[in-house]
């Protein structure tokens, strides 16, 4: 079944789902700066377990969110066919997988103080990391399940639902935050582990709140009959599309922690800049990642219609919007390079100039770098609305890790380019990421139909 549909109905229908979306990434950014934020307060050995934890933790949730994020281009398909069947199938089997991959690592949050030592971390900030680890191994089974219920409403085209209740996330972490960090209002006083304890209970009452108006505003899908009864086809189809989609992400964010590493080996004035530049960065591909979902879904959709015509016209789109929020950001990087940065410095911080002298250079690379990154993750996001998701996992790792690793370290200590060639190894990575992936979607577009 095609549906004619002009570029202008496109790009309408694309900014009212990609929007939405795009403001629900930003607060979920939002909820972790809260954190930070809140816990700078507190002390900096706190902080640093507290920034070292949620590191731990947030590398094994991308990976594992990977069955959540499958669930998208499913039951966008799905519904693009009419299909509440498949819908339901590809949800609740989406929440099996969630429970029993949490379940299989949480043993690994255990030994969590260890891990960290061993990975050259001080004992004394990974044994505060501890503590908060073992609530947030916990925690992992609600954020999961909160994570495939985001994927479903998104898919379905429902994206204000998913941010007003991020944005109900907001509020609430950082009351409880003020609550059980600082001990207010009658509580026992726990610092970082009351900031586990703040994230947990956020995260069960996103996952009520999230399922309550499942039940009621899509009946039509009936998500909770027989909620226990085992459907292997369709696990092995969400598994089988899952794990790809999860390492593809762990790869993206593995570069960036791998680069981090790098830019300590240079120096303490370097890291600072870098992070503070790659906080604006991630700010910035907020907006991108919405975009690219809106994708997903847009493509599932003509998917399950069997709609060729309608896939590129709505990937023109996408691709062209992306271009345009990238220019955007990319302008503002350029134009307001210190006042960006100095948002992030102390006034009276002794290096500020230097920090400030560091971060302009790498601003205007991360300036460069808005075009390639919102290129890839729209690329990769239209070939997951297709269900193709195991050639883009070994064409992000290739282009990750194969070239833009291995170029930032030629760069930057080769060839001395210090902490500006660690970034230009970021965009030698992502725009070959960029370039392949494109290609990859454009070739493998006209196999709609039949894949279908």
């Amino acid at each position: 079944m095609t549906m004619e549909r002009t570029y202008f109905e496109h790009a309408k229908k694309v900014l009212i789902l990609g929007l939405p979306l795009a403001g629900s990434q930003i607060a979920q950014f939002a909820v972790h700066m809260t954190d930070v934020i809140m816990m700078g307060w507190y002390g900096l050995d706190e902080l640093a377990a507290l920034v070292l934890a949620s590191g731990f933790w947030f590398i094994l949730f991308i990976l594992l969110a990977g069955f959540a994020f499958a669930v998208m281009p499913l039951v966008a398909t799905a519904a693009g066919r009419g299909d509440s069947t498949m819908v339901r199938r590809a949800t609740r089997m989406a929440i099996w997988i969630s429970i029993l991959a949490a379940i299989v690592i949480y043993p690994i949050f255990g030994f969590s103080d260890d891990i960290l030592v061993a990975l050259g971390q001080q004992p004394h900030i990974a044994a505060q990391a501890r503590p908060y680890l073992a609530v947030a191994g916990i925690e992992m089974v609600p954020a999961l399940i909160v994570a495939v219920f985001r994927s479903y409403f998104s898919a379905l085209e429902r994206t204000r639902v998913v941010l007003i209740a991020v944005i109900g996330a907001v509020i609430l972490n950082a009351g409880l935050n003020y609550i059980f960090i600082f001990g207010n209002f009658g509580a026992p006083e726990l610092g970082v582990l009351g900031s586990a304890i703040a994230s947990l209970i956020v995260n069960f009452v996103m996952l009520i709140v999230l399922a309550v108006y499942a039940a009621k505003a899509t009946p039509e899908n009936d998500l909770f009959r027989n909620p226990l009864k085992p459907d292997w086809s369709m696990f092995a189809t969400v598994f089988r599309m899952g794990v790809p989609i999860g390492i593809t992400s762990l790869s993206e964010v593995g570069l960036f922690n791998a680069a981090a590493l790098m830019m300590g080996w240079i120096g303490t004035a370097e890291l600072a800049a870098h992070g503070i530049v790659l906080q604006l960065t991630a700010i910035a591909f907020m907006t991108q990642i919405g975009l690219s979902q809106a994708g997903t879904i847009r493509a599932g959709n003509a998917m399950g219609r069997e709609d060729e015509a309608d896939l590129r016209k709505g990937a023109i789109v996408v691709v062209g919007l992306s271009l345009c929020m990238a220019a955007i950001s990319s302008a503002l990087f350029l134009l307001f390079p210190d006042f960006l940065i100095g948002l992030f410095i102390a006034p009276d911080e002794p290096a500020r100039d230097e920090v400030l002298a560091i971060g302009g250079m790498l601003i205007v690379i991360a300036a460069m770098l808005q075009f390639s990154d919102g290129g890839q993750v729209v690329a990769l996001s239209l070939l997951r609305g297709l269900h193709d998701t195991a050639v883009p996992m070994w064409l992000a790792a290739f282009s990750y890790w194969a070239l833009g690793m291995p170029a930032s370290y030629v760069f930057g200590f080769v060839l001395d380019w210090g902490a500006k060639g660690i970034w230009m190894g970021f965009v030698f990575g992502l725009t070959t990421a960029w370039l392949t992936m494109s290609f990859r979607f454009w070739k493998y577009k006209s196999r709609i139909s039949r894949s279908a």
